[in-house]
């Protein structure tokens, strides 16, 4: 790639025609030099496989874009945690939309999908949201904050259900397009894109609650079935934080300025190993260098879906979703839980530490208000009751030790009681 420049003038070619390439099949040794009669950038792509029919399976290679040579390039979202960064105006915001849309051809997925910039990219795709915001303004980042805290608090119940399935069904521990199609489990893929993610990363009150729930969202939710995407025209620590930059799998780097921001996408050492999204121009929109998807980084052409085409294809992605019953939240004009209670069986399971199979109320309550101040403040065992009281969980005699370490038996609350407690909600807003 480093020879790129001398080989096109060698050749007597414009830069965008010539692209050489290792051979995957044959030794290190071995060049493939592909000429082009026009640049990239200039060829005319073959029209998108689903622009006007067809569906997804997000388990299976979905194609969304052309290499240099306008064959297919495919990409297989489940099972990762995606990067998507560049400089403003390069496309990024099209390819985030675009593996959106792929998502939302498969009816059976949950799309979240928040754009931080405020225009309104992302609009085409709200009649298939199960999340949608739009905006950076306080009530933007309140109404992230809620949804992030519904997906951790289902990122637990997952764990416990793949967990307590024989082995016969779930036999890798991860979720299966068989666990997937059985409704009763909820193990529907769930798919949530960030756009200009930098922004509520640094938010004032809430970026560190963001960045941690993200950041266990793609540590953990990959093998869950939770796909996420993240976009960002100012990759560096603070706008993509390394614990979530580190364990992406699948990484398109459009245009950036520099080594930095081109190692914080593509991976450690790619600049050095010739990987390099520095060499692309202005003119060079929607042309990426992709990582993850084989053994080796590509260049691609994302393929081109305006506006008015995407929302097309979500119009036929709204009908397939109607007949398969999966029509939810914003959708359907609801929003996240923003009530204390909505949260509560989180936050308890948040305190109950591992190993505990109960805990008294008192105990709860100090736990929560140091997890929360805000909402906790003041409570006590009793406050503790009664906000379980209706999910059906009633405290019981739990045997513990005081802080002197004598033993008492008090009034507490058994874990599995919350955990059965989840289960039960999500099974009713599912069936409803």
């Amino acid at each position: 790639m480093e020879a790129r420049k001398p080989l096109a003038s060698g050749l007597r070619r414009k830069v965008g025609c010539v692209w050489p390439s290792p051979d995957p099949t044959e030794h290190e040794g071995r060049l493939v030099l592909w000429v082009g009669d026009k640049p990239m950038n200039e060829t005319t792509k073959p029209a998108w496989p689903l622009l006007k029919t067809g569906m997804v399976d997000l388990f299976k290679p979905v194609v969304f874009g052309n290499d240099q040579r306008m064959r297919d390039v495919s990409v297989t979202l489940m099972f990762a945690a995606v990067v998507v960064g560049s400089v403003p105006r390069m496309g990024k915001t099209f390819l985030m939309r675009l593996l959106l849309l792929i998502a939302a051809l498969d009816p059976r997925a949950e799309i979240h999908a928040f754009d931080f910039k405020g225009t309104g990219d992302f609009g085409a795709l709200e009649p298939v949201c199960h999340r949608y915001r739009a905006g950076e303004e306080d009530d933007d980042i309140s109404y992230v904050v809620e949804s992030l805290r519904e997906l951790k608090e289902e990122l637990r119940r997952r764990a416990k259900v793949i967990k307590s399935l024989p082995r016969s069904r779930c036999p890798e521990s991860k979720v299966t397009p068989a666990l997937a199609d059985d409704k009763s489990l909820g193990l529907h893929p769930i798919v949530v894109g960030f756009d200009e993610c930098q922004v509520p990363f640094e938010h004032g009150e809430h970026g560190a609650e963001i960045e941690a729930i993200c950041t266990d969202l793609v540590k953990r939710g990959p093998a869950l079935g939770i796909v996420t995407l993240f976009g960002t025209q100012r990759p560096d620590a603070k706008s993509l934080p390394t614990g979530i930059s580190a364990n992406a799998i699948l990484r398109f780097c459009l245009k950036v300025m520099g080594q930095p921001a081109n190692d914080m996408v593509l991976g450690t050492s790619m600049y050095k190993s010739g990987y390099r999204a520095t060499m692309f121009s202005r003119s060079d929109r929607g042309i990426c260098w992709m990582a993850g998807e084989g053994d080796d980084p590509r260049i691609v052409a994302s393929a081109f879906v305006d506006a008015v085409a995407a929302e097309q294809v979500v119009a036929r992605a709204r009908k397939a979703r109607e007949d398969y019953g999966n029509v939810t939240g914003h959708a359907i004009g609801k929003g996240p839980d923003k009530t204390t209670g909505s949260n509560i069986l989180a936050d308890v399971l948040d305190v109950i530490l591992d190993g505990e199979k109960a805990v008294w109320c008192e105990r709860i309550a100090i736990r929560l208000t140091m997890l929360r101040p805000d909402t906790y403040a003041g409570w006590k065992g009793e406050n503790v009751t009664a906000a379980l009281k209706p999910y059906g969980i009633k405290p019981g005699q739990v045997w513990g030790q005081t802080d002197d370490g004598k033993g008492a038996n008090r009034r507490g609350i058994d874990r599995t009681d919350i955990t059965d407690a989840v289960t039960r909600r999500n099974a009713d807003r599912a069936a409803a």
